[in-house]
């Protein structure tokens, strides 16, 4: 299915022709698999290989649930109750900081190019160090949870697993040896809160979602569940008729408090999940949805969760870059529509959007459409005392037309941190090619 079950198919199949790779893959799979592979599999994971034959067959047993069946009865019955609720959020969160620096549109301040480099990788560091800070004992990032129609209904902390893996995809490709620390870190959270055969949920009292499950997988992808496709089929059947993949995951016993207000499809799910899928059949119904929001100009309002069109975006093309061919005929329509959303020489709305557009737009090859050194400058000028960027609405359900249930907001400062390093990295990259 992708390019990890694919592989799956070629280890078989080698071990089917190959009768001393099949000794050595019983005898020493993760020495093996690395050598002939480069599938490196994380030290405190084990893995068996077995051989049936005419008289040996194994009946290979689920993992247990990790909650109880008692637990499992509360989040399925919790969706009303506002104690059940409070379990997933933290400690009150404060007020948002008022923004200081939100625009800055000047032309870029006179610095060599080396300057601008040690500039840019200078507040990278001081990225990190403020993400480092926040950073929960188990490597969870957290987000705020608030109500847009209501600021003084309380804000609250929340640390779902969506939100790491959202953060680590951004922060994951930079060079920074603090980056990788905190990466490692989280991965540990992410694998922590996985239920097999490889799915995740954002609170306890939802379902399973596709939208969380594809950005974890994106993560451990080294992961064995997730390199040998165990979520595969469950995400294949979660597809409407028009071939779309569905949002929620609605399975019987499971917390059904979407089932009456639930989107059937979104367009930044459907992208996330082509990266995780890859370019493959089971996608291309998926692909031509996206082609025919984008070409046809109704990305406007498609999504309950993601209603900047930057946001829709920027996951297209990070599909783009991770399972190629899909969706490249889309390159040059894409670079129409960010670049239609520049508001000056320096952004594209807030410095959140920036972030996403810049990052974007490097996703397709396509940086040298902007000024990287003013660009530089922006994320530099937009950079809080404490290495922060401020906190802006990263996702949430800013209307009320999927169902009554309160326009609730996502973001942080954290959560914008990461986009920021992300399209740093990019463009310090950039400069220094």
């Amino acid at each position: 299915m992708n390019d990890s079950t694919d592989l799956k198919e070629l280890i078989l199949a080698r071990a089917d022709e190959d009768s001393e790779f099949r000794k050595r893959l019983l005898a020493d799979p993760k020495q093996v698999l690395k050598q002939e592979f480069g599938w490196v599999i994380d030290e405190e994971h084990v893995l068996h290989v077995h051989e049936e034959s005419d008289s040996i067959s194994h009946l290979v047993l689920r993992p247990e649930s990790k909650y109880s069946a008692s637990e499992r009865e509360e989040a399925r019955t919790g969706a009303s109750s506002l104690e059940f609720l409070k379990k997933t959020m933290y400690d009150p969160a404060p007020p948002r900081r008022p923004v200081v620096f939100e625009s800055t549109n000047g032309p870029a301040v006179s610095r060599s190019t080396e300057s601008h480099l040690e500039a840019g990788r200078q507040s990278i560091r001081r990225g990190l160090d403020f993400v480092e800070s926040t950073l929960d004992e188990n490597g969870a990032w957290h987000c705020i949870r608030f109500n847009l129609s209501d600021p003084n209904i309380p804000r609250h902390y929340e640390k779902p697993p969506f939100v790491s893996a959202l953060c680590t995809l951004a922060i994951e490709d930079c060079e920074d040896s603090k980056c990788k620390t905190l990466c490692t870190r989280t991965k540990k959270y992410l694998i922590d809160k996985m239920e097999y055969p490889g799915f995740w949920r954002y609170y306890r009292h939802l379902p399973k979602d596709l939208d969380s499950t594809a950005l974890c997988s994106l993560v451990l992808g080294a992961h064995p569940w997730i390199f040998l496709g165990r979520n595969i089929p469950g995400i294949l059947a979660n597809q409407d008729e028009d071939g779309r993949y569905m949002t929620w995951m609605l399975e019987e016993g499971e917390p059904d408090v979407v089932s009456k207000f639930r989107i059937e499809a979104d367009p930044v799910v459907n992208a996330n999940l082509i990266a995780h899928l890859g370019d493959h059949p089971e996608t291309r119904n998926a692909q031509l949805w996206l082609d025919h929001l984008l070409r046809e100009g109704d990305v406007d309002g498609s999504s309950k969760w993601y209603p900047d069109s930057i946001s829709i975006y920027y996951a297209i093309t990070r599909a783009i870059k991770r399972a190629k061919p899909a969706l490249s005929n889309l390159e040059s329509v894409l670079v129409e529509r960010i670049m239609s959303l520049r508001n000056g020489p320096g952004g594209f709305g807030n410095i959140l959007h920036s972030a996403q557009a810049v990052s974007a737009l490097y996703n397709i090859g396509q940086l040298d459409r902007i000024d990287a050194k003013v660009l530089i400058e922006h994320f530099i000028g937009n950079q809080q005392e404490d290495g922060s960027w401020p906190e802006f609405l990263a996702f949430g359900d800013q209307t009320m037309q999927w169902g009554k249930v309160g326009q609730i907001g996502h973001g942080s400062e954290s959560v914008t941190s990461a986009f920021c390093i992300e399209a740093l990295n990019h463009l310090v990259a950039y400069l220094d090619a």
